[in-house]
């Protein structure tokens, strides 16, 4: 689980880091899996007993809000193909 969730914000920089927003798309949607796969172990976990109930709800809930924040940027690429990735900043 905590190699997932590592991956999620991995793939996001690596995407990020290709200036590129095909590219930083096609690396969001693995971001996306690897939420998902987070979710996925969150429920083995809890039907194993390994968390309880409340702490399978948050990680529900964060996991959800990880991909509607994520599905959110692809939706803004698609939108802006030829715009910038995200604003720049110059310290």
């Amino acid at each position: 689980m905590r190699r997932a969730a590592v991956s999620i914000i991995s793939n996001i920089a690596e995407g990020y880091e290709s200036q590129n927003n095909r590219t930083f798309i096609r690396y969001l949607f693995i971001a996306k899996g690897s939420a998902a796969e987070v979710r996925a172990q969150a429920y083995i976990a809890v039907d194993q007993g390994y968390i309880t109930q409340e702490n399978f709800d948050a990680l529900y809930q964060l996991t959800d809000q990880t991909n509607r924040r994520i599905r959110g940027l692809i939706t803004y690429l698609e939108q802006h193909p030829t715009g910038p990735i995200l604003p720049t900043h110059n310290p």
